[in-house]
Protein backbone atom coordinates (compact mmCIF):
# COMPACT_ATOMS: atom_id res chain seq x y z
CA UNK A 1 0.00 0.00 0.00
CA UNK A 2 1.42 3.35 -0.93
CA UNK A 3 0.92 6.56 1.72
CA UNK A 4 -0.59 9.03 0.31
CA UNK A 5 0.41 12.83 1.18
CA UNK A 6 3.20 14.27 2.07
CA UNK A 7 4.85 14.99 5.79
CA UNK A 8 8.22 15.09 7.44
CA UNK A 9 9.17 12.47 9.47
CA UNK A 10 8.09 12.88 13.16
CA UNK A 11 11.27 13.06 14.85
CA UNK A 12 10.03 14.74 18.40
CA UNK A 13 10.88 12.03 20.69
CA UNK A 14 14.66 11.34 19.25
CA UNK A 15 17.56 11.85 21.20
CA UNK A 16 19.73 15.03 20.38
CA UNK A 17 23.61 13.57 19.82
CA UNK A 18 26.40 14.90 17.94
CA UNK A 19 26.32 13.88 14.40
CA UNK A 20 28.85 14.13 11.63
CA UNK A 21 28.72 13.13 8.08
CA UNK A 22 31.58 13.41 5.29
CA UNK A 23 30.13 13.03 1.52
CA UNK A 24 32.45 13.40 -1.64
CA UNK A 25 32.06 13.50 -5.24
CA UNK A 26 34.24 14.37 -8.45
CA UNK A 27 34.02 16.49 -11.36
CA UNK A 28 36.36 15.51 -14.58
CA UNK A 29 37.58 18.18 -16.85
CA UNK A 30 40.03 19.02 -19.27
CA UNK A 31 43.65 18.63 -18.48
CA UNK A 32 43.74 21.90 -19.98
CA UNK A 33 41.07 23.13 -17.89
CA UNK A 34 42.74 22.15 -14.66
CA UNK A 35 46.32 24.09 -15.67
CA UNK A 36 43.59 27.03 -15.68
CA UNK A 37 42.54 26.56 -12.16
CA UNK A 38 45.77 25.81 -11.02
CA UNK A 39 47.37 29.01 -12.74
CA UNK A 40 44.17 31.19 -12.17
CA UNK A 41 43.29 31.91 -15.83
CA UNK A 42 39.58 31.24 -15.55
CA UNK A 43 37.71 34.30 -16.32
CA UNK A 44 34.70 34.00 -13.56
CA UNK A 45 37.50 33.65 -11.36
CA UNK A 46 38.72 31.02 -8.55
CA UNK A 47 36.26 28.04 -9.24
CA UNK A 48 37.90 26.10 -6.12
CA UNK A 49 37.77 29.17 -3.57
CA UNK A 50 34.26 30.17 -4.80
CA UNK A 51 33.12 26.45 -4.82
CA UNK A 52 33.94 26.12 -1.08
CA UNK A 53 31.71 29.39 -0.27
CA UNK A 54 28.92 27.29 -2.39
CA UNK A 55 29.25 24.28 -0.12
CA UNK A 56 28.97 26.06 2.61
CA UNK A 57 25.65 27.93 1.81
CA UNK A 58 24.50 24.69 -0.02
CA UNK A 59 25.04 22.85 3.84
CA UNK A 60 23.14 25.88 5.42
CA UNK A 61 20.73 26.10 3.02
CA UNK A 62 19.80 22.21 2.47
CA UNK A 63 16.09 22.54 4.91
CA UNK A 64 15.15 25.22 1.69
CA UNK A 65 16.16 23.55 -1.07
CA UNK A 66 15.37 19.56 -0.39
CA UNK A 67 11.35 18.99 0.51
CA UNK A 68 10.96 17.74 3.59
CA UNK A 69 14.53 17.49 4.85
CA UNK A 70 14.72 18.97 8.65
CA UNK A 71 16.31 22.63 9.21
CA UNK A 72 19.37 21.26 11.37
CA UNK A 73 21.58 23.81 13.87
CA UNK A 74 25.03 23.24 11.92
CA UNK A 75 27.92 23.44 13.74
CA UNK A 76 31.07 22.93 11.34
CA UNK A 77 31.24 22.81 7.77
CA UNK A 78 34.67 21.90 6.23
CA UNK A 79 34.90 21.58 2.59
CA UNK A 80 38.54 19.84 0.99
CA UNK A 81 39.41 19.87 -2.43
CA UNK A 82 41.64 17.80 -4.47
CA UNK A 83 42.85 18.88 -7.79
CA UNK A 84 44.52 15.57 -9.86
CA UNK A 85 45.12 15.80 -13.73
CA UNK A 86 41.84 15.67 -15.17
CA UNK A 87 39.31 16.25 -11.99
CA UNK A 88 38.42 18.04 -8.93
CA UNK A 89 37.51 15.98 -5.71
CA UNK A 90 35.31 17.74 -3.50
CA UNK A 91 34.82 16.16 0.36
CA UNK A 92 32.74 17.68 2.62
CA UNK A 93 32.03 17.21 6.68
CA UNK A 94 29.65 18.44 8.31
CA UNK A 95 28.73 18.22 12.22
CA UNK A 96 25.64 19.09 14.29
CA UNK A 97 24.33 18.11 17.62
CA UNK A 98 20.26 17.44 16.26
CA UNK A 99 17.79 15.20 16.58
CA UNK A 100 18.55 13.58 13.21
CA UNK A 101 21.59 12.99 10.53
CA UNK A 102 23.53 15.24 8.07
CA UNK A 103 24.25 13.56 5.72
CA UNK A 104 21.54 15.32 3.49
CA UNK A 105 23.49 18.34 4.07
CA UNK A 106 27.01 17.00 3.47
CA UNK A 107 25.21 15.44 -0.26
CA UNK A 108 23.88 18.69 -1.19
CA UNK A 109 27.17 21.04 -0.09
CA UNK A 110 29.12 18.24 -2.38
CA UNK A 111 26.47 18.48 -5.20
CA UNK A 112 26.62 22.46 -4.95
CA UNK A 113 30.20 22.83 -4.85
CA UNK A 114 31.20 20.40 -8.20
CA UNK A 115 28.08 22.49 -9.79
CA UNK A 116 29.73 25.59 -9.20
CA UNK A 117 33.16 24.60 -10.50
CA UNK A 118 30.96 23.51 -13.54
CA UNK A 119 29.34 26.47 -13.99
CA UNK A 120 32.67 28.64 -13.60
CA UNK A 121 35.12 26.61 -16.11
CA UNK A 122 32.26 25.44 -18.61
CA UNK A 123 33.73 27.64 -21.22
CA UNK A 124 36.44 25.82 -21.17
CA UNK A 125 34.98 22.47 -21.42
CA UNK A 126 32.67 22.74 -24.72
CA UNK A 127 33.39 21.81 -27.92
CA UNK A 128 33.09 23.01 -31.38
CA UNK A 129 28.77 21.86 -31.10
CA UNK A 130 28.41 23.48 -27.92
CA UNK A 131 28.62 20.14 -26.40
CA UNK A 132 30.33 18.76 -22.83
CA UNK A 133 31.75 16.07 -24.15
CA UNK A 134 34.05 15.01 -21.44
CA UNK A 135 32.80 17.24 -18.63
CA UNK A 136 31.10 15.20 -16.14
CA UNK A 137 30.04 14.91 -12.32
CA UNK A 138 30.65 11.55 -10.75
CA UNK A 139 30.74 9.35 -7.58
CA UNK A 140 28.86 11.83 -4.89
CA UNK A 141 27.84 9.35 -2.06
CA UNK A 142 28.29 9.66 1.88
CA UNK A 143 31.86 8.04 3.14
CA UNK A 144 30.98 8.04 6.84
CA UNK A 145 28.34 8.96 9.12
CA UNK A 146 28.63 9.19 13.18
CA UNK A 147 26.43 9.62 15.94
CA UNK A 148 27.56 10.02 19.79
CA UNK A 149 25.34 10.64 22.46
CA UNK A 150 25.73 14.00 24.67
CA UNK A 151 24.72 14.95 27.86
CA UNK A 152 22.10 17.95 27.14
CA UNK A 153 21.89 20.37 30.05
Amino acid sequence: MVKSGLSMVDITSKPVVHRQATATGRILLKEETIERIKSGEVEKGDPVSTARVAAVLAAKATSNIIPLCHPLPLTSVQVEEQLGKTDVTVTVTVKATAKTGVEMEALTAVSTALLTIWDMTKQYEKDEAGQYPTTRIDGIRVVEKTKEDVEVE
